[in-house]
């Protein structure tokens, strides 16, 4: 007997280090590339509104079938899913790191999210059918492993990126997926039985991939074509229309629905998801372009720019881990509203940051934007998952971090478009003054911050002074950018402030988790 115990004590720790891995590698994906874009942009020689479609692509897909990952893993069986996710997820790691243009690499990471959006509801599943009955050690596990993954993966990226190349960013993916796929393999036994077979929101999937693609892609182009061209007034025709199908889609489709009606006719679940979406964008963005800053503005090398970025991460991780207590203390609500209001405050106070501001100018407003995360990403999930039944827990979960990843990035997408815009109305209003630049060379002109090889060309044909004064323009107008789109951030984040204030009910509570994991049989081998 004493042996059988051993023997299950091995193999539960076996399981939850797998998870633990497969949790620290799906959260440190989403912020250990931003240090390595200027990177990705020189080595492809591209621009930041291209580059950015390396973080967008991922995100987007990742939100789009997030749900569908959840149906799938409660029909097929958590490990199931889990093991073709995560074989998903490193051989187009593998593919991202070989990538040799910018598209391919767009390409990859899209395929990328599919991989993720698999593992990332089996993990959530299996991490509590593994600690049955310790709901609350089972969410510690979650929440301190994805703060981790959060925190590390800038720091990770960078180094990866000066001492190697951004490409191995993704090559570790490789090892590290492969290790949590034996760990899953070995500790967690397949279903006895598929659970009932639940039809796939297809229609759905598309009316929301192709109004999301859509609204994205002109985004991304208005800077360069002008919000009245006929395409970028086409493209924002289609995401309106496929957004507007997609509510009569989901209500024919009941219970199989992507999003289901019935969960979204909760007031409260309502209120949660769009509060989640408006302070999204202000994370997204955070993380994408303080590295920016600090390696286009201030010289940072991508691990110094990564570990310029623990303020924010930091306390990110550690007021998440309180942030349960501090509901519980004074309520919902409140937590909610000063999270909201950091959110606000934080980036409006990083968008002073300008050229010859020093490092330590971004170290306050880092910490007051990580403390507002803190407290309002687990908080409104909680707030979210509570206010529908709790039998559909889970399915609420995964629509939330579905908005939660659609809107950062919607976010993304017009930050970058107002960072574009912005920094080529400078450049077009400055520069006749100091040279004669063509559209074309004043566009490549922006990439110089990165290194890339057009604006090294298009500067080689001035003498010193004038190529330097050019340099000077380029940077102050690449700063202005990033003031002006981390202030719409800040106002969409003030804005989720007043919808909280004013539609959000003072419950009180502690952030919960499900005490079960039972569906499929996903336990830990005994």
């Amino acid at each position: 007997m004493q042996g059988s115990g051993q023997a299950a004590v091995r193999h539960t720790g076996v399981a939850l280090a797998a998870l633990g891995i497969s949790i620290v590698l799906l959260a440190q994906d989403f912020s250990a590339l931003n240090v390595a874009l200027p990177s990705i942009e020189r080595d492809l020689d591209t621009d930041l509104s291209t580059v950015q479609w390396v973080i967008n692509a991922y995100a987007l897909v990742f939100a789009v079938l997030i749900v569908t990952g959840g149906r799938l893993a409660d029909q097929f069986g958590r490990r199931r899913v889990f093991l073709t996710g995560a074989a998903v997820f490193a051989v187009t790691s593998l593919l991202a790191g070989l990538a040799p243009t910018p598209l391919l690499l767009i390409g990859a990471r899209a395929l990328m999210g599919i991989g993720a959006a698999l593992m990332w509801p089996a993990v959530l599943g299996m991490a509590f059918a593994v600690l049955p009955g310790k709901a609350g050690l089972a969410g510690g596990l979650v929440i301190g492993a994805a703060g981790i993954g959060q925190a590390i993966g800038p720091i990770s990226g960078g180094a990866l990126t000066e001492f190697l190349s951004w490409r191995w960013v993704q090559y570790v993916n490789v090892p590290l997926a492969t290790l949590a796929m034996l760990g899953i393999w070995r500790a967690i036994p397949p279903p006895t039985a598929p659970s009932a077979r639940q039809p796939i929101d297809y229609p759905g999937i598309l009316a929301l991939s192709t109004g999301l693609v859509a609204l994205l892609f002109a985004l991304d182009q208005a800077a360069d074509w002008g919000w009245t061209d006929w395409r970028i007034l086409l493209l924002l025709a289609v995401s309106a229309a496929a957004f507007a199908a997609f509510v009569p889609i989901e209500r024919r489709a009941g219970d199989g629905a992507l999003v289901p009606m019935a969960v979204m006719g909760d007031r409260g679940f309502v209120v949660a998801c769009l509060l989640i979406g408006l302070v999204a964008p202000a994370f997204v963005a955070t993380l994408l372009y303080l590295p920016q800053l600090m390696e286009k503005l201030l010289g940072y090398s991508p691990l110094a720019a990564g570990i310029g970025m623990l303020p924010l991460l930091g306390a990110f991780a550690l007021v998440s881990f309180v942030a349960s207590p501090i509901a519980g203390h004074i309520g919902l609500r409140p937590t909610i509203l000063v999270g909201t209001a950091g959110m606000a405050l934080g980036p409006f106070m990083l968008s002073g940051f300008g050229v010859g501001s020093p490092y330590e100018a971004l170290v306050l407003g880092m910490v007051v934007t990580g403390v507002g995360l803190g407290l309002v990403f687990p908080t409104i999930t909680t707030a979210g998952v509570t206010a529908v039944d709790p039998d559909r827990s889970s399915l609420a979960g995964g629509i939330l971090y579905m908005f939660q990843l659609a809107g950062g990035a919607i976010g993304l997408g017009l930050t970058t478009t107002i960072v574009a815009s912005s920094a080529q109305s400078a450049v077009r209003a400055e520069a006749p003054a100091i040279a004669d630049l063509s559209a074309e060379e004043a566009v490549a002109l922006r990439g110089h911050l990165a290194g890339t090889e057009s604006s090294q060309q298009v500067l080689g044909q001035f003498d010193a002074d004038t190529a330097q004064r050019l340099l000077d323009l380029a940077g102050e107008a690449f700063a202005a950018g990033v003031q002006a789109g981390l202030r719409v951030d800040a106002a969409l984040a003030a804005l989720a402030f007043f919808v909280a204030l004013v539609l959000l009910q003072g419950r009180r509570g502690t952030a919960g988790a499900p005490s079960d994991g039972h569906a499929t049989g996903d336990h830990p081998r005994r």
